[in-house]
């Protein structure tokens, strides 16, 4: 076994083991439409095992990011479909991300509409909006019915992503500190009620949410992404115990449900931390240290040989290099990633990467 043997992960059948991990690139203009430029991206990543699409909002609300794309609206389900298409045409595997910002966000981006998260905890710092860098202003916090309509967004969001724009599934993103990842951190937490208070409590959202997508669109194609003690966007968890805890119990809930996989954002893939939640998950793992460095082909090998992980998500590497499967299996040199260029609107740093045969 090794990073390019073959891995079924729920219905979905991988070529290799080698993911594309979800990227924001900002690409999709102001009416958050995938166009030409986002199928050509997706479609020269083909050959990767899995791709993993940019984080993609499921209602207008939940917009993090200035160019974002949404599934939202008619023409963005569109969209979609073309980027499906064009990585089916050559036999590539997608997923979407379905992605709520939660309180990373700013009125200024997501259209003039509330700021929510499941406490009225503002972020401290600011964030990127069309009129400049801003304030994280305090977020309204969600009455328990509010949570289960914005539940009802990602089902709804899902639906479009599998049954309409027919990508083969999706990832619910509860990781790096948006909005599912707020009701699971103490910090960004300070509910009362069923959804705050006790790990238990804090990890119910997320999976009233789960349970629910994997009925919509069946458990074999979500997946569910999660960063504990990733620590960023005031989203602090430093209690290992209460880690555990609430990590543990999400799991235990996620368990008899067979969902395609779970992805791990954290810096010791192979520690006890990670292993315990797989363990608990019962089911495909997906591994992702390279947040703060980018993943080696010795790394993702070394944690696939030492069976640590099913998969492995890689990012920097393949925004570089859209043929990275190629160049990893051939021992080939990799192109360097452009980083000043990863949020800029264009084509440069985004679908001009050479490819081996170009090179």
């Amino acid at each position: 076994m090794d990073i390019f043997t073959p891995v079924s992960l729920g219905d979905l059948e991988l070529a290799n083991r080698v993911v594309m991990a979800p990227l924001t690139r900002m690409r999709s203009g102001a009416l958050g439409v995938p166009g030409d430029l986002v199928v050509e991206h997706y479609r020269q990543r083909a050959s990767l095992g899995l791709i993993i699409t940019e984080g993609t909002y499921p209602s207008h609300e939940g917009q993090a990011f200035v160019g974002q794309p949404g599934i939202v609206t008619d023409e963005q389900v569109a969209g979609w479909r073309r980027v499906a298409e064009a990585v089916h045409a050559r036999g590539g595997r997608i997923v979407m991300q379905v992605m709520h910002g939660g309180r990373v966000t700013h009125p200024d981006v997501n259209g003039g509409r509330r700021v929510v998260a499941p406490s009225a905890v503002a972020i401290e710092g600011e964030g990127h909006t069309e009129k400049g860098r801003q304030p994280y202003p305090v977020p309204h916090a969600l009455t328990a019915e509010e949570a289960r309509a914005a539940l009802d967004d990602f089902v709804t969001a899902s639906r479009r992503a599998v049954l309409e724009a027919g990508l083969d599934g999706v990832e619910i993103h509860g990781a790096n500190g948006y909005l599912l990842h707020e009701f699971l951190s103490p910090a960004a937490n300070r509910r009362t009620d069923e959804y705050g208070g006790s790990p238990q409590n804090r990890a119910r959202f997320v999976a009233e949410v789960v349970t629910a997508v994997a009925g919509a669109v069946g458990p074999g194609r979500v997946g569910l992404r999660v960063s504990p003690e990733h620590n960023i966007q005031d989203a602090v968890e430093t209690d290992r115990d209460d880690v555990l805890a609430t990590y543990g119990h999400l799991m235990d809930r996620l368990r008899p449900l067979g969902l395609a996989y779970l992805s791990v954002l954290h810096r010791e893939p192979a520690g006890d931390l990670v292993q315990e939640l797989r363990r608990r998950f019962g089911g495909k793992l997906i591994a992702n240290s390279g947040f703060s460095a980018p993943t080696t082909r010795e790394e993702a090998a070394e944690l696939i040989e030492a069976a640590h992980a099913d998969a492995v998500a890689v990012g920097r590497a393949v925004i570089a290099n859209p043929d990275l499967v190629e160049r990893w299996r051939g021992g080939h040199a990799e192109n360097a990633p452009r980083p000043e260029l990863f949020y800029s609107p264009g084509a440069e740093g985004y679908t001009d990467y050479p490819f081996l045969q170009a090179v």
